[in-house]
């Protein structure tokens, strides 16, 4: 049964894609973005273009806003009613929380907070929101699953996501309302973000210029294609979080609640190494890479790995992109697009 979904940060590398696929299966899509110039403005424009070419006439409204006006943002539910919320928007990046602290407050935190009142006013009945692999900071016992604790950030954008966690069980808890937040494995592929290291390499390569490879190259990430995360977002749109039963307050699940709350890993499970990453995108490019090693960078964490085995049993679903399918997927696209 189609439903009317309000996607924030629609304009964004997951948001643009998601509210693709919802659009082609029947959805109403209602997306939010503010914009904003923390990389290149046009290529969320363009996006915004793509999303367009699969809306049929009246399924998708845009609305250039930012979380933090909350005003506005009460004015959207109210308008719209919609059924799902996805939270996508948010100030991204971790080494830029170094530079902009003030930009996570404002959206990771307030702006999150406003889309929890206009969810709790306005009887959504499903919020899936993203929260990211960060949140399990300086752990390095691997692979890392939901029920280990996440209280050692390294860097204010994983404390803010989870922030967000804290924020959206307490909503499920006194308000009743239906939450997944989704930790995010270092997403990839066509129309990614040009700050992350896909597209950074990719333009390095080609221009013949060194790319930057910190910790020197002794660092793995579970790189996750994009159509993955879709899918996975997609599933949890459709089976809202509920409450466990066999939740014990003498020993508290972090991954589930008493409340309609649940946290789920969305990674491919196959952790890559950095230089193994690199080797793959210059067969794919068919050109070699100058590397510049450098040190560790604060904020940054040596390994990430995530365990899946509770989004499976939830909604039947595991990312399972091969890193060679996805970056040469990835690789066609940049080469149609740039050059």
């Amino acid at each position: 049964m189609a439903k009317t979904v309000l996607v924030t940060g629609a304009a964004g590398f997951i948001g643009a894609a998601l509210s693709q696929r919802l659009l082609q299966r029947g959805d109403r899509v209602v997306g939010l973005d503010n914009l904003n110039d923390y990389y290149d403005p046009a290529l969320k424009q363009a996006r915004l273009r793509q999303i367009e070419t699969v809306a049929s006439s009246g399924a998708w409204r845009f609305e250039r806003m930012a979380l933090e006006d909350g005003a506005a943002l009460m004015g959207l539910f109210a308008d719209e009613k919609p059924d799902v919320v996805v939270n996508l928007a948010a100030q991204a990046g971790v080494r830029y929380s170094l530079e902009n602290p003030a930009a996570y407050i404002q959206s990771n935190l307030v702006g999150f907070g406003n889309v929890l009142e206009g969810c709790r006013h306005h009887g959504v009945g499903n919020l899936v929101y993203a929260s990211s692999s960060s949140v399990y900071g300086g752990n390095r016992n691997l692979p890392f699953h939901e029920r280990q604790p996440v209280n050692h950030p390294v860097s204010l954008y994983a404390a803010s996501k989870k922030a967000n966690e804290l924020m959206a069980h307490t909503y499920s808890h006194l308000y009743g309302l239906p939450a997944t937040g989704l930790r995010f494995f270092t997403v990839y592929g066509p129309w990614g973000r040009p700050d992350m290291a896909p597209m950074l390499f990719a333009r390095a390569i080609l221009a013949g210029e060194p790319i930057k490879v910190f910790n020197h190259g002794k660092m793995q990430r579970d790189f996750t294609y994009i159509d993955d995360i879709v899918e996975g977002v997609i599933r949890c749109c459709d089976k809202p979080a509920i409450a466990n039963p066999d939740f014990d307050p003498l020993q508290p699940d972090p991954a589930t609640a008493a409340a309609p709350h649940r946290v789920f890993n969305i990674g491919n499970s196959q952790p890559t190494e950095l230089l193994r990453f690199i080797e793959t995108m210059e067969a794919a490019l068919g050109r070699q890479a100058l590397k510049d090693f450098q040190p560790m960078q604060p904020g940054d964490v040596v390994a990430t790995a995530a365990d899946t085995s509770a989004l499976e049993e939830w909604v039947g679903f595991k990312p399972s992109t091969p890193i060679d399918v996805g970056i040469k997927k990835f690789i066609s696209w940049f080469a149609g697009v740039y050059y």
